[in-house]
């Protein structure tokens, strides 16, 4: 299995995922400690997380899977929604939470 169908494998395989520096546990930048912790307040304990630092063909492919040139990335149902600056907006203009409790229910 190529690198790509791994990814697509994992994005569509899961409700969320969050392809990050480090674990949820233990992020090891700034931006994925972002990212968690705005999924956190949106009331997402669990998801899925993929840590591209320990597999350097995910953390080049996944810019490429997405066409977004940096890490993380967050996938909700098999779509992209952006990186930590999008997730922070979405999360403060409360459309993030909507868009996890809507997928949720479906």
């Amino acid at each position: 299995m190529d690198t790509q169908d791994r990814i697509k494998q994992q994005v569509t395989g899961n409700r969320v995922v969050l392809f990050m520096k480090g674990t949820p546990q233990m992020p090891q930048c700034g931006f994925s400690q972002l990212a968690v912790q705005v999924l956190n307040a949106c009331g997402v304990q669990e998801f899925h997380s993929v840590n591209v630092l320990a597999d350097a063909e995910i953390r080049q492919g996944i810019k490429t899977y997405a066409n977004w040139p940096t890490i993380p990335q967050l996938y909700v149902n098999g779509e992209f929604v952006g990186g930590s600056d999008i997730m922070r907006e979405m999360y403060e203009s409360g459309e993030l939470k909507k868009l996890l409790e809507a997928k949720q229910k479906a």
